[in-house]
């Protein structure tokens, strides 16, 4: 099995009311790291992690906007116990984040997107393999229902214009005939909107 060299956060963000917060410092607590929380001007709070021996630090900066904590959060991680805390709380914590997990010969990027994996991407000196990606089946199945309404529609459209085509066949005065050529003009249109779909 590959070892991990390295674990790499680009741009990950979190966003927490002040009771999350709260409890994301409990967290921390519990993932056996040595804490320190710093109170800064404006309500601004600051964490620093570091795993117990001393070896590596992060240092989280959460300001304050509105009713809101925001960290973002770039660095790089070789410490086992800062990288597994990490991960737990950007999916416990709902965070955003493309995390490059770094190996000898490879680095495996992953998309995290409210706290879940969106993709995994392989990458290496011959390019880049997709390993992963998470499919919207129920917005996928709404559209395929969605296309099949219409269809059925358009097959309702091209009833009606054949029976009106019958009945211009058989018109036996110039008013006829005009109703049914504005009754034919409309379904056309319909027709043509329906199928730009």
């Amino acid at each position: 099995m590959a070892k991990r060299i390295a674990t790499e956060y680009v741009n990950a963000r979190f966003e927490l009311s002040s009771s999350e917060l709260s409890k994301f410092i409990v967290f921390m607590e519990e993932q056996q790291l040595r804490l320190q929380v710093l109170i800064l001007e404006n309500g601004n709070q600051s964490l620093v992690l570091e795993d117990v021996a001393g070896h590596e630090a992060i240092r989280m900066t959460f300001e304050r906007q509105y009713d809101k904590y925001v960290c973002e959060l770039s660095c790089r991680i070789v410490e086992l116990k800062l990288t597994n805390a990490m991960r737990k709380a950007v999916s416990a914590f709902r965070g955003n984040a493309i995390v490059n997990r770094i190996y000898s010969h490879y680095t495996m990027e992953y998309h995290y997107k409210s706290g879940a994996v969106h993709s995994i991407v392989e990458k290496n000196d011959k390019g880049e393999r997709i390993v992963f990606e998470k499919k919207n089946t129920v917005q996928k199945l709404q559209r395929v229902f969605d296309s099949r309404l219409v269809e059925r529609e358009i097959k309702l459209v091209h009833q009606s214009i054949d029976e009106w085509l019958d009945l211009r066949n058989q018109a036996s005065n110039d008013l006829d005939l005009n109703n049914v050529d504005e009754q034919l003009k409309a379904l056309t249109f319909k027709l043509f909107t329906l199928e730009a779909h």
